[in-house]
């Protein structure tokens, strides 16, 4: 069986069109459209390839895997992995209403951070679609770009969350 390379295009039966993004001794890095990023076997026959790109040795992560990776979110709603930071994990958020009468309400921080990171991949997919959307005049496109620029902004608070400062929000430029 051939080793495919680097931007080969497949088609798994379970998780339908991908692109290889990474090559590892034993498995292949791929990213679904539908799925996500999953690691497949270097040996699995069940795929079908669609274009098969050679395989270079010594392959990393480089800028235009980056790129790819990039194209292939601007195009479909993947959820990335986003890491929380250390002192945040196992950790709970507690909800303490004013009245006392009433109980606490405790979140596990995992799924608070998730529903963060969710709603970051969302907003992202969401000005893609602005920038990109034939039916909106440049100025709509600028408006509602400004809007969603300060919706990050108000999601700042949250960038204590994330274990690295790229990963998080950012709004505005103080100017």
């Amino acid at each position: 069986m051939e080793t495919l390379g680097i931007g080969s295009r497949v088609r798994h039966p379970a998780f339908g069109d991908g692109v290889v993004i990474r090559l590892h001794k034993v498995a292949y890095e791929v990213c679904f459209m539908l799925y996500g990023i999953k690691q497949v076997g270097r040996d699995y026959e069940k795929w079908e390839i669609i274009e098969a790109m050679p395989a270079a040795e010594g392959v990393s992560f480089s800028e235009a895997e980056k790129s790819l990776i990039k194209i292939l979110r601007s195009f479909s709603d993947i959820t990335e992995e986003v890491p929380l930071g250390n002192r945040w994990e196992g950790g709970v958020m507690i909800l303490k209403p004013g009245d006392e009468a009433l109980k606490d309400k405790e979140i596990p921080i995992e799924t608070f951070f998730h529903k963060i990171v969710m709603v970051r991949d969302r907003l992202r997919v969401m000005e893609q679609r602005i920038n990109s959307s034939s039916n909106l005049g440049d100025e709509e496109k600028v408006n509602l770009q400004q809007y969603i620029t300060r919706i990050y902004g108000s999601l700042t608070t949250f960038n204590v969350l994330f274990r690295y400062k790229e990963d998080g929000f950012v709004g505005e430029k103080s100017k």
